[in-house]
């Protein structure tokens, strides 16, 4: 008999740590607060926020190195707390960070393995940390009622049972999410598994990373959080939090894992050279077959496994990943050496069982800024029960104020249809995916089954700001 979530208050204690207590006592800034100690104004934030435009840099000048996470298992303690990074270039920059790091160190496991984690709240507020796209129970998914105050902890604990994919985490305290991402907190999450070993794909460093987001910093240089009710959209933008990036490359294949790790704002990637993105998986991990594509137009927390093949371009050549909504530069690719590379690029990837025969349908109104079906999120309330195992179809339309981007805990859904609208899916919609993207005057419908665990979860929208004003709703799998 699976438990009452709502009778679950922590199963985890809060324990007030000398080491957060220290993390708290240093005294640097929260998000709102104006930077006393005076740091340089580099000229990136001196000219309105940095970088980015096009041409490679701003105002002509060379661009930073990318940043690449480092990697980590997961395991050990994830303290979230304000530090002081660098973006490049010696421009420093005060933000909210996962182990000082900007973004947090990618964690990596294979499946079958365990993640035993420890969250250490080092913020001057409630926080939680959510492994978005990760299968897990109702204790380690950081439900916004196991926020942990300042100087707090949480302990998880999880077997990892799901595909080769990337995931990532970041806060989920109700009311309080979009300012603690918006402020630094996020970080990559991959899974491992036999079948991705087999392919024989690129690794190492031709396998990358990219966390792509937007920031807006002040006079001082250091984040700052300035919302509004449509969404926080930033003036900069930051790939691996790495103010105008540069990667060096060879002539090779690479896979570019990417996040779009903004708050609200809808990206759509391109080369300025036209070289196709070879994509092979999304949210939940490999498509069947890859395809080729020029463009590709992805929300927030969605994620794409990409390969670009650079064989045909001569060093001393360079190419730029834009965003195309924005016209910004997003990352300059680099050709400084020449190698044999055969890697062989797939065509079929993995067979992807079919949900079908759904045993009823839901209607889901994302109406606003702050309602699903007519209701505010309450913390107490379960909307609705989903019996374990049996599929559904969720139908999702908007009654305005979209995007919305809509994300499921606890299941990976599979995209079936979109009218109204755009009036079609996407290749980067296939597959298993966690976040789908909903314009004003469309209905998206989606087959969904929760097969991993029962308890308490949450639908959203993931435009952050939507969430905080109450855009969520709690639903139980019994």
């Amino acid at each position: 008999m699976s438990r009452d979530p709502l009778s679950i208050t922590r199963r985890n204690f809060v324990r007030v740590t000398a080491g957060a207590a220290g993390v708290l006592g240093t005294g640097l800034l929260s998000a709102c607060e104006p930077d006393p100690a005076g740091l340089s104004v580099s000229p990136q934030f001196a000219k309105g926020g940095g970088g980015g435009g096009k041409g490679g840099g701003q105002g002509g000048s060379a661009r930073n190195p990318l940043r690449i996470p480092p990697t980590q298992a997961p395991t050990g303690v994830l303290t979230a707390a304000p530090a002081e990074v660098d973006l490049g270039g010696g421009v420093r920059s005060r933000v909210w960070a996962y182990n000082g790091q900007f973004p947090g160190p990618t964690l990596v496991a294979p499946t079958g393995s365990r993640a035993d984690m420890t969250f250490v709240n080092g913020l001057s507020h409630e926080s939680i940390t959510h492994w978005h796209g990760m299968i897990v129970d109702t204790p380690n998914d950081g439900h916004p009622r196991e926020a942990v105050p300042p100087g707090g902890s949480y302990v998880y604990d999880y077997p990892i049972i799901q595909r080769a994919s990337l995931n990532f985490y970041h806060p989920h305290p109700h009311g309080m999410t979009g300012e603690q991402v918006a402020m630094g907190l996020a970080g990559a999450y991959l899974i491992r598994d036999d079948d991705e070993a087999a392919l024989g794909l690129p690794s190492g460093p031709h396998e990358v990373p990219l966390i792509v987001r937007d920031a807006t910093f002040d006079r001082n240089g250091n984040m700052q959080y300035k919302p509004r009710s449509g969404g926080f959209e930033g003036n900069t933008p930051l790939v691996n939090g790495t103010l105008d990036p540069a990667l060096s490359v060879d002539t090779g294949v690479y896979r570019f894992r990417i996040l779009n790790g903004c708050n609200a704002r809808i990206l759509r990637f391109a080369f300025s050279d036209g070289t196709p993105f070879v994509l092979i998986g999304n949210d939940g991990g490999f498509l069947e077959a890859s395809v080729s594509l020029s463009e590709i137009t992805i929300c927030p927390a969605e994620r794409l496994d990409v390969l670009v093949d650079l064989r045909g371009h001569a060093p001393g050549t360079s190419l730029m990943l834009q965003d195309l909504n924005t016209g910004w530069d997003l990352l300059e690719l680099t050709v400084d050496r020449s190698v044999a590379d055969g890697t062989a690029i797939p065509g079929a990837l993995y067979p992807i069982e079919r949900l079908t025969a759904p045993v009823r349908t839901r209607e889901f109104s994302f109406d606003g800024m702050s309602k699903i079906n007519g209701q505010v999120y309450d913390m107490a309330r379960v909307d609705f029960q989903v019996p374990f195992g049996e599929t559904e179809l969720w139908r999702f339309t908007t009654n305005g104020n979209a995007p919305h981007p809509v994300h499921v805990h606890g299941a990976y859904y599979q995209v079936v249809s979109r009218s109204g609208g755009r009036a079609r899916l996407y290749p980067w919609e296939g597959g298993w995916k966690d976040t789908v993207l909903l314009e004003d005057g469309e209905t998206v419908e989606i087959l969904i089954r929760f097969d991993g665990y029962r308890g308490l979860y949450l639908m959203h929208c993931h435009k952050l700001e939507h969430e905080d004003m109450g855009m969520m709703s709690n639903f139980e799998v019994v």
